[in-house]
């Protein structure tokens, strides 16, 4: 059975589903996201869809980071370098996305 928990994220508030035994993991979650997503608004100026896509790139992509590195750690990949190229690539993708920023 689940119950319903008010979240808020940038200070809009939602409401989602959550079952009773999950709800202090949900509650755990809510603020991490909520840091992150107020990090990156910040970091790039943006708000709205854009901080929401932002934020779950760069969550995926650490979440995928660690699994990786864990799986690969025995067979000597460079995970520094891996993460290097990854951040030129976050820059990038923020220059090429930053113009449009003035479009709205």
């Amino acid at each position: 059975m689940s119950d319903t928990l008010n979240i808020k994220l940038l200070g809009k508030e939602y409401r989602v589903a959550c079952a009773p035994d999950e709800r202090e993991s949900l509650q755990a979650a809510v603020k991490v996201l909520d840091q992150r997503m107020n990090d990156i608004a910040t970091k790039t100026r943006s708000t709205g869809e854009r901080v929401a896509v932002m934020t779950a790139l760069y969550l995926v992509h650490e979440m995928l980071a660690q699994k990786k590195s864990s799986s690969d750690a025995h067979f000597g990949i460079d995970t520094d370098e891996l993460k290097r190229r990854i951040k030129s690539m976050e820059a990038r993708l923020d220059g090429a996305l930053a113009p449009q920023e003035k479009l709205f």
